[in-house]
């Protein structure tokens, strides 16, 4: 036998539960992917979340970095080369993005992919004025093979548990609104 009080309670009990499965899903991060793309990122293909490789990729100085030293923040991952024209283009709006945005959630981390002399790197980045982005190499182009990258430039949105979510192949101007919107709502706690 059940009292009157305890279906109301029980009625109570599955509300408070669905409104709060309700907002931590919205806590999560939602990202509005038709309005990315409407808004100038048209290129940008949300992909099922697929963890990203641990290969390592190394700096000037020979230090060895992966993308697991990452883990717990939002990334947004480049791939580029000195001879590649519409990374020359697309490079000063990734650096604005760091100077904005780049801190202890969200990280924008450019990896010079394949064969890209050490005098060829300095001069595209003095040239192209880059100031906020970390200097990582993959000179064997292991990680890029890896991610499937088969041409430059490709950007990866990788979220705070180390998935790829989104991928972005060719140029894109990572300064706008719409892509700092984006990583609002990637890194919306």
């Amino acid at each position: 036998m059940t009292c009157p009080s305890g279906g109301r309670m029980l009625r109570w009990l599955v509300l408070y539960t669905a409104l709060g499965i309700g907002a931590n899903a919205a806590a999560a991060g939602e990202i509005d992917w038709q309005a990315a793309h409407e808004g100038g990122l048209a290129k940008l293909a949300q992909t099922d979340p697929t963890p990203v490789p641990a290969t390592e990729f190394t700096d000037p100085e020979g230090g060895t970095h992966s993308l697991a030293d990452y883990k717990g923040q939002v990334v947004l991952l480049n791939f580029w080369a000195t001879w590649c024209a519409p990374c020359r283009e697309e490079m000063p709006s990734l650096d604005a993005l760091q100077a904005e945005m780049g801190g202890e959630d969200f990280q924008v981390v450019t990896i010079a992919t394949g064969h890209n002399p050490p005098a060829a790197i300095t001069k595209f980045l003095t040239e192209t004025g880059i100031e906020n982005l970390p200097l990582l190499l993959d000179p064997r182009q292991k990680l890029a093979r890896e991610m499937g990258v088969l041409g430059m430039p490709v950007t990866v949105l990788i979220d705070r548990d180390g998935n790829e979510i989104a991928r972005l192949i060719g140029g894109a101007d990572w300064a706008s609104e719409t892509a700092k919107t984006l990583i609002r709502q990637a890194t919306a706690p």
